[in-house]
């Protein structure tokens, strides 16, 4: 039984560090943006098209926009090639579905808890943090001050709230749609993946029992 284990996380959280950190203990594969790359291949858009869906609701209005997405050995959009968000998010989800199938792996968002659902082994976590702490990591990223980061925050978490919430009619970070969440603030980042490791563990060692 392969393991699978879906991360949700809140921007500054340090959830995709976390989410490395495990895949790499338990040697799994790790998708992030990596996912991207996979949908491409499958669909015969460009990556980029992906990139301008991705976590966010967006809506393409013109031929031009379309066709400059397409990689140099695909068609047009047809019934069965759909360039819709909803059309991209079809593949999206056949890629993450087909990762699973493949082997172990960790997914960091895109909805893959919702996605994977139907898998008993599924894992689901939602990494959240202290917005103090969050403003703070997030402006040491992108070299602002605290007041930038908050709307960066504010801006990059609606984006990710709207795709959530809009394709699995579930609440992002809503604590009922995930089967752990925890502060990595109060336990830093290795302490938080150590914990997940182990709540990985015991889920499973469950479900092998049922």
């Amino acid at each position: 039984m392969n393991k699978v284990i879906s991360i949700g996380r809140q921007l500054g959280s340090g959830g995709r560090t976390i989410a490395k950190l495990v895949a790499d203990h338990f040697g799994c594969q790790f998708y992030d943006s990596e996912l991207l790359n996979l949908a491409a291949k499958e669909s015969g858009f460009s990556e980029q098209a992906f990139k301008q869906n991705d976590e966010r609701r967006r809506f393409f209005r013109n031929f031009g926009a379309i066709t400059s997405m397409l990689t140099p050995h695909s068609s047009l959009p047809t019934p069965n090639n759909d360039f819709s968000p909803e059309g991209l998010f079809k593949f999206q989800s056949d890629a993450i579905q087909k990762a699973a199938d493949e082997g172990d792996c960790v997914f960091v968002g895109r909805c893959a808890d919702y996605i994977l659902r139907e898998l008993p082994q599924l894992v689901t976590v939602f990494i959240t943090a202290d917005i103090d702490y969050r403003a703070e990591q997030v402006a040491k990223r992108e070299g602002c001050d605290a007041e930038e980061a908050l709307r960066i925050i504010h801006d990059k978490e609606s984006q990710r709230a709207a795709y959530y919430n809009y394709y699995t009619g579930k609440r992002w970070g809503d604590s009922s749609s995930y089967q752990l969440c925890i502060n990595s603030s109060l336990f830093g980042l290795e302490r938080t993946a150590e914990y997940i490791e182990q709540f990985v563990e015991e889920r499973l060692a469950l479900v092998g029992k049922e």
